[in-house]
């Protein structure tokens, strides 16, 4: 029995050690280590508390859930016709490090916004620069597209990235951006994506020869909300965790 005893033991301490603790385990969740670090939780896995509409009061009453522990897009149709429209977080930010979890479906677009202006009238797109969600395959598929800058992790329109590190529709992948003054960052998977400065000479030609030359406003915000964007497809997100920068935690 003694002899019994001790070999549970050592197989627990053994399944212990393998095993993540809860709070990496469990999706958003924060170590003690990401307190300590001043971070914060955007979405609890539970409720909608923290977000609205883009340009609205409340939470939209259909297009978004909270499903399995993840802030999801309720798929209306086959289209990209967006429901529930796009989402902004009550907060305000400058400088930050913002870090997510995506499951993208095949097929699947969404991205997440950040310095986000809101103008009666205005599209979130029109004035937020845009870390892109895809699933890159099935667009790269389509002969008459042109996805350079378009694909996942990439400042949308703006900077392409040399590495492909998303993982397929049906997997979760990490994301992170970095705003630090005007410098930004885009990570995907432990991987640096674009890195780049806003409103630097290389950003305003950039700007200049894209799809945002007619909107005046873009990228000129120096804080504001963050944005999800709502594109028609059942794309879902956890672990949505921001630290501000050259705050005390």
């Amino acid at each position: 029995m003694k002899r019994l005893a001790v070999l549970l033991c050592v197989g627990a301490l053994a399944c212990a050690e393998e095993s993540p603790s809860v709070t990496e385990a469990l999706p958003n969740t924060l170590t003690n280590e990401e307190v300590a670090q001043g971070w914060t939780l955007l979405f609890d896995g539970v409720t909608t508390a923290g977000w609205r509409s883009y340009n609205g009061e409340g939470f939209p009453r259909q297009g978004w859930a909270v499903r399995d522990r993840t802030l999801t897009v309720i798929q209306g149709d086959e289209s990209d016709v967006a429901v529930g429209g796009d989402l902004v977080t009550l907060g305000v930010y400058g400088s930050f490090e913002l870090k997510f979890d995506f499951n993208v479906p095949a097929g699947g677009n969404s991205g997440i916004l950040y310095l986000v202006q809101e103008r009666e009238g205005e599209e979130i797109w029109w004035n937020a620069p845009e870390y892109q969600v895809l699933d890159d395959a099935a667009y790269l598929a389509m002969d008459d597209m042109d996805m350079r800058t378009h694909l996942t992790g990439e400042n949308y329109d703006l900077h392409a990235a040399t590495a492909r590190v998303v993982r397929p529709p049906g997997e979760w992948n990490q994301g992170r951006i970095l705003v630090d003054g005007t410098h930004v960052e885009h990570w995907l998977n432990g991987e640096k994506m674009v890195e780049y400065e806003l409103r630097s000479p290389d950003w305003e030609a950039r700007v200049a020869g894209s799809k945002f030359a007619e909107y005046p406003n873009y990228g000129r915000a120096e804080a504001g909300p963050l944005g999800i964007q709502d594109h028609g497809h059942s794309v879902a997100y956890r672990n949505i965790k921001i630290r501000r920068i050259g705050e005390t935690p």
